[in-house]
């Protein structure tokens, strides 16, 4: 597995957000300088995060992002899945993303590679954004 910026800025603006949680809608230019994030990139990001409903949106003088769920419930998991795909170092030892390999022919090394994948994912689905935040 290896984190694109899309996934590393979307769980930067989501930690944010959650130590923001409970306050207005966050307009994007004040995460955008808080957490160092291009803000024309930030708009597709939480535009993505939206449209799966992890955020609310509001447009308007007063407008921004806020978190729809709560923080504890929003898993770095299914945040980087929903951004790069497989957290296995190979599609053939992904359970959600698998597809065949070449790697495959050598059932030690597959074996080895899913071990990886079960510890990754096993990490990353206990931790929460509130966890980091």
């Amino acid at each position: 597995m290896r984190l694109t910026c899309r996934s590393e800025y979307a769980l930067l603006a989501l930690v944010y957000l959650a130590r923001h949680q409970g306050e207005t809608f966050i307009p994007v230019p004040a995460i955008a300088a808080a957490q160092g994030i291009p803000p024309k990139f930030l708009e597709q990001i939480l535009l993505s995060l939206r449209l799966a409903k992890y955020l609310h949106s509001s447009k308007g003088k007063n407008g921004g992002f806020r978190l729809a769920k709560p923080a504890d419930t929003i898993t770095l998991a299914e945040i980087i899945r929903l951004f790069d795909g497989a957290l296995a170092p190979t599609e053939s030892a992904s359970k959600y993303f698998y597809e065949p390999t070449p790697i495959e022919k050598e059932g030690k090394l597959l074996a080895l590679f899913k071990e990886v994948r079960d510890y990754l994912s096993d990490k990353m689905e206990r931790t929460t954004i509130a966890d980091v935040a």
